[in-house]
């Protein structure tokens, strides 16, 4: 029974002893060594890693706010000049993005996940925390849905946007964030609809109309809403038709 006791006591005092090496400072006043930290109001551990006199070094790991515990975040300062690679996970473990941390700002490549799959996204680069280069996004089989290119978080240059199934919809150039040349809308299915120029951002000049790639109709641009209702309705009329044409082929059967 004394020896029971005292292996209790043992223990309380081994564990006493490795709490009281937690969430230290050195003379300095600086973290030093592991540290852990807890969420407000639960009390459970939020994150844990290791400070050498002040910086983070090896991996941080971060936890949700649930009995689990689970792993939702890391950092990994191995590099030693301040700078992180961060990965955030969704509770399922599936990675949500990943990248570069400079002073907590992206830099660099992120990619970022589709929900619950291992599937690309979008791909991004930075530059002090801005979007710095060609952003890409991604539909889920892979195929690209956007690309558009940015300078210091303002959109520049070339812009376009396609259909599932890789067919050009749209593309604009950009200037200081807003179209500013010639933009071009497509149906998606490789034929141009309608086109025009902008500047800072408006319409101007003659927009022209397309139907089987072929120019239709031209109009001013303060008349170019007017005229886009009335195409889209005569549109929408050609693809009725088509439609019942369709169900008559195959017997009235949708």
């Amino acid at each position: 029974m004394k020896q029971l006791f005292l292996a209790f006591l043992l223990l309380g005092a081994f564990i006493a002893n490795a709490q009281d090496k937690i969430n230290q400072l050195d003379d300095k006043g600086n973290r030093h060594g592991l540290w852990r930290g807890t969420h407000k109001e639960s009390n459970r551990v939020r994150y844990e890693g290791t400070f050498d006199h002040g910086k983070e070094t090896g991996i941080f790991k971060y936890f949700d706010d649930t009995k689990a515990g689970t792993v939702i975040a890391t950092r990994d300062f191995s590099k030693g000049d301040g700078s992180c690679y961060a990965v955030f996970y969704d509770q399922k473990g599936n990675k949500v993005s990943e990248g570069k941390l400079v002073n907590k700002l992206p830099e660099g490549e992120w990619k970022y996940y589709h929900f619950e799959s291992k599937q690309l996204m979008s791909q991004e680069y930075y530059k002090d925390g801005k979007l710095d280069g060609v952003r890409k996004v991604f539909y889920k089989d892979g195929t690209i849905a956007e690309e558009t290119n940015y300078k210091l978080g303002i959109k520049v240059g070339a812009s376009k946007t396609y259909s599932e199934k890789g067919q050009l919809i749209d593309s604009h150039i950009y200037k200081n964030g807003q179209y500013d040349g010639v933009a071009s809308y497509y149906d998606g299915l490789g034929n141009k609809m309608y086109e025009g120029n902008y500047v800072n951002g408006k319409r101007v000049g003659t927009w022209k109309f397309f139907e089987k790639n072929k120019v239709i109709k031209q109009v001013k641009a303060a008349k170019f809403g007017q005229e886009l209702i009335k195409y889209e309705q005569r549109n929408a009329k050609e693809a009725s038709k088509t439609l019942e044409q369709l169900k008559e082929e195959k017997g009235g059967q949708e």
